[in-house]
């Protein structure tokens, strides 16, 4: 009687855990991990003037030089459970945390298929946003001024 008993609860018990286990996988646990993980399905869905809205700004980046710089951009987060995973939380704060995930990217002009790394995040309005220098490093862009101006400073015929 107790070996039906045990064999019951441990048959329940391992339904417990690989139940619990698939929900893992499609479902974020933290605030911290729905917010990057949001930003990214952003991203990924091209709303980049709802994605400017989603990040913590840092410099003197307009919304118009950012959706250009990310329209120009071949990469983006990859689709479902590629687009991140490993996601740990390394340090947390009230307003700030450090993260460490690993995010599968598409259409990247070099092999790299995904980025792993650790995220700065900031706590601003009531979310988690994932920082606008990260997006860019991801993207493959620079926030610096793209064409010929770049790599000039003031030496233009027309200036004295």
């Amino acid at each position: 009687m107790k070996i039906r008993s045990c064999i019951s609860t441990a048959v329940a018990l391992v339904a417990l855990l690989i139940g619990s286990g698939s929900g893992h996988a499609s479902e974020p646990e933290s605030p911290l991990e729905k917010g990057m993980s949001d930003t990214l399905d952003t991203w990924r869905d091209g709303r980049y003037e709802q994605l400017f809205d989603q990040l913590a700004h840092r410099g003197k980046t307009s919304r118009e030089v950012f959706v250009k710089k990310m329209r120009e951009s071949t990469t983006r987060p990859a689709c479902c459970w590629q687009k991140m995973e490993n996601f740990k939380i390394l340090n947390e704060k009230r307003t700030e945390a450090t993260v460490y995930a690993k995010v599968g990217l598409e259409g990247t002009p070099s092999a790299a298929e995904s980025v792993t790394r650790e995220f700065k995040l900031t706590h601003q309005e009531g979310v988690w946003k994932m920082q606008l220098a990260d997006v860019f490093a991801i993207a493959g862009v620079t926030g610096k001024k793209s064409g010929s101006k770049r790599h000039s400073k003031n030496h233009s015929p027309y200036q004295k």
